[in-house]
Parts: structure tokens; sequence; C-alpha cells
């Protein structure tokens, strides 16, 4: 069965966006890009910038799941409470089309992309490149982590299906 999920990377200056549709055994890459807002720019009106072009991919594409990557912050936290008001507007965006939202932490997007959970950007970046069958490695980097999250989800619903189907097999579902 054909998946199509939005994989978002969150931000308040650059949200990563990748658009990809899994059918069990491969990818087909359908958009990637970000959405940008300038530094000069009033909070609010960079957070309905976010918003309006989440809603505008939520709307041209369809898609069935949004995966987005959990925030985890250990220093800055003026950074974490902006990227977090970002990321509710992009949450909120994805509850008015009634699209499921899964979130993924970093450590289980490079498991699931390079199979280390301590992998360095850079190795993400090249096999998100391999497995979506890319020419050249998306930028910014955002974008690259924004697919390698909707890698991540493909992924993961797959042995989550995986295990209900062997639960079912078994006799305890």
């Amino acid at each position: 069965m054909r998946t199509r999920i939005l994989g978002i990377d969150p931000g308040y200056a650059i949200v990563g966006c990748g658009v990809v549709e899994y059918d069990g055994s491969r990818f087909t890459t359908l958009d990637y890009g970000a959405i940008t807002t300038e530094a000069g720019t009033e909070f609010t009106g960079r957070l309905a910038a976010i918003y309006d072009g989440v809603c505008q991919l939520l709307e041209m594409y369809h898609p069935q799941v949004m995966a987005i990557e959990k925030l985890y912050f250990n220093t800055n936290q003026k950074t974490a409470i902006d990227v977090a008001q970002a990321r509710g507007v992009i949450l909120l965006a994805a509850r008015k089309f009634d699209v499921p939202v899964y979130e993924y932490t970093p450590l289980q997007v490079k498991q699931s992309v390079v199979g280390y959970g301590r992998a360095v950007k850079q190795q993400v970046i090249e096999m998100t490149t391999r497995i979506l069958n890319l020419k050249k490695a998306p930028k910014p980097d955002d974008v690259a982590d924004a697919l390698a999250i909707a890698i991540c989800h493909a992924h993961s619903a797959c042995s989550q299906m995986g295990g209900v189907f062997r639960e079912i097999a078994q006799g305890r579902l």
C-alpha cells in the first residue's frame, strides 16, 4: 500500500519539508524544499508564514501522515521556546487538515536512515540522498533532515505493522 508522508524538520528561520511516497519496498520523492522566514520579521509574522506554508503543502500534496522531529535542546532555552512555537503552528496545520502526526527523535532518525544512532549529519545526508535516489544532496541541511524524518516514518510504520502481523499470526491479537 502506497503511503504519502510529509516530513518536517521544524524551525522558525528554516522549516525543512519533504514529501515522499512509500510503497513498502521503495520510495518516490515528490517534492522537497524549505519554508524560510526573514530574521527581522516580527515573530508572529514568522509563525504565520510557517503556518501558511505548511497549509499550502498539506493542501497541495494531501499526505496521509506527517512525520516531525521531536524537539531536543540542551543549551539555548530561547531558541528552544521559539522552535517549540513554530512546531506548534505546524502541528496546528496538520490538525486543521486531519493529518495524523508521528514524532521521532534525532536518534531514531539516524538509526533508521544510517543504521547507527550516533551518526553524523553528513552520513544522514548521504544515506538520505542514496535511499531516495536523488542526483544531489538536498540543501539546506534542514531539507535533508525533513526527508530523513519521512524515511524514518516509512521504516518505522512498516516495522510496526510487521509487529502487528506477527502478533496476529501468533494468536495474540
